[in-house]
């Protein structure tokens, strides 16, 4: 018994002076993390921006196979379902916004437009919104949510999409500008 309470004292004070040292060592998180959605969808944001802003225009037509989305069609996919999303809890889709942009909108100037767009559209309507107004039900496809779910479901697609172009870069040759500090 005192040879595991030995053991355990050991790893503890090991625990400990690796976290501490962590801590010492000036990390900096990105802005935004943990704070609460706002935070997150700036940090989300801005990586994407970033992202697409350190892609080459000639990679925004490279696809990793056929069949599968090019990095523009990524991007706008992203645009079109923000917009789309959004839509759901009571703004308007943009009239400007072609059905066929996934496949039409290709330039890289085109896309990052499109994309900061988007990106600012979902900020404004979230911070403009109530506590209240985040409980109010809604209706998309086959089922009932709420405001608050599909700014929920928003956030997870962005990110979801971001993985997928962080993989689309690495196969490219572009390091993501954050990964590089």
């Amino acid at each position: 018994m005192k040879k595991w309470r030995l053991k355990v004292f050991w790893l503890g004070l090991l625990l400990n002076l690796v976290f501490n040292a962590h801590l010492s060592s000036g990390q900096t998180y990105p802005e935004g993390i943990w704070q609460g959605y706002d935070g997150e969808w700036k940090h989300v944001s801005e990586q994407l921006i970033a992202l697409a802003e350190a892609t080459p225009e000639d990679k925004f037509a490279w696809r990793p196979a056929k069949g599968v989305r090019s990095t523009s069609e990524v991007y706008m996919h992203i645009v079109d379902a923000n917009f789309y999303l959004l839509s759901i809890t009571g703004p308007k889709m943009p009239a400007d916004l072609k059905e066929d942009a996934e496949k039409t909108v290709t330039a890289k100037a085109d896309v990052i437009k499109w994309l900061k767009r988007s990106l600012d559209a979902v900020r404004e309507a979230h911070l403009a919104e109530k506590p209240a107004d985040l409980q109010r039900k809604v209706h998309i496809a086959d089922r009932d949510a709420t405001v608050d779910g599909m700014y929920l479901r928003i956030i997870v697609h962005a990110n979801e999409h971001m993985g997928q172009l962080v993989a689309y870069a690495r196969m490219t040759g572009v390091v993501p500008p954050w990964s590089k500090k």
